[in-house]
């Protein structure tokens, strides 16, 4: 960066009812300024960087999770009128998910199935048709065109599944996070849904576990989200993210 740019950074994993941190170091290259502030929903903080030149950013932690594994079929849905004030705006539209639009997409394929039922099967559907292809979407890519591609990353499997979650009057919000055995391994993105009166992880790339997965933040979809956000112009030289279980 060759000028003062300012640049947010949302890498560092909250401490959570189900996810404890144990021990963080935070390391990086000498800056102009810094604060942190709270997240979308309270859940991790925003680092809000303003420096000049290279920008060099360590993040390492040790996470103890502590959540249950739920059958996803056996979670009951939550009528509208029921929930809770946080929660409702989860079920509205949003830059990248678009409930209106995927209503028709999909018929009346999941119309006879409810709540976690409904849920578990929108993540099989896309579990088996969808491609896993780096580099097949975007900033501009919408849930819309993922189902109408049938492929995509981490972030656009959870756009879909959020899409057609909020089609069906569930709560649905994007999370990024940590997991192991994501491949390539990489800053990775899961949904969350509201069933039973409680958040949700799933995944439908089916490649991180609810037990092994470390929330770092959640949003309406990924523009919510971001690991790095640049007010001004800036070059990205590499980046690189590692995840292993400690037994």
């Amino acid at each position: 960066m060759a000028q003062p740019t300012d640049v947010f950074m949302q890498v560092q994993a909250p401490n959570l009812a189900d996810q404890r941190v144990l021990d963080e170091t935070v390391t990086m290259s000498p800056i102009e300024h810094i604060r942190t502030v709270d997240a979308e929903a309270g859940i991790g903080r925003r680092t809000l960087l303003r420096t000049t030149g290279n920008l060099a950013y360590s993040y390492s932690a040790q996470i103890d999770v502590t959540r249950p594994v739920h059958d996803m079929s056996t979670l009951a849905a939550v009528a509208p009128h029921k929930l809770p004030g946080d929660v409702v705006r989860y079920l509205m539209p949003s830059r990248y998910c678009l409930p209106d639009e995927v209503q028709d997409l999909v018929g009346a394929g999941f119309d006879h199935l409810s709540g976690g039922t409904r849920i578990a099967a929108i993540r099989d559907m896309i579990f088996n048709n969808f491609e896993y292809v780096i580099g097949s979407s975007d900033a501009r890519t919408t849930a819309v065109d993922s189902y109408a591609n049938r492929q995509g990353v981490c972030r656009d499997y959870a756009h879909v599944l959020i899409s057609l979650a909020r089609a069906a009057a569930i709560p649905a919000r994007f999370v990024s996070a940590y997991a192991p055995n994501v491949k390539p391994q990489d800053f990775h993105a899961v949904a969350e849904v509201y069933l039973d009166d409680a958040w949700h992880l799933v995944d439908p790339t089916g490649m991180a576990r609810a037990d092994e997965t470390v929330r770092i933040g959640v949003g309406l979809d990924a523009a919510e989200v971001s690991f790095l956000s640049s007010f001004g112009p800036m070059t990205l030289y590499s980046q690189a993210v590692g995840v292993t279980v400690v037994k």
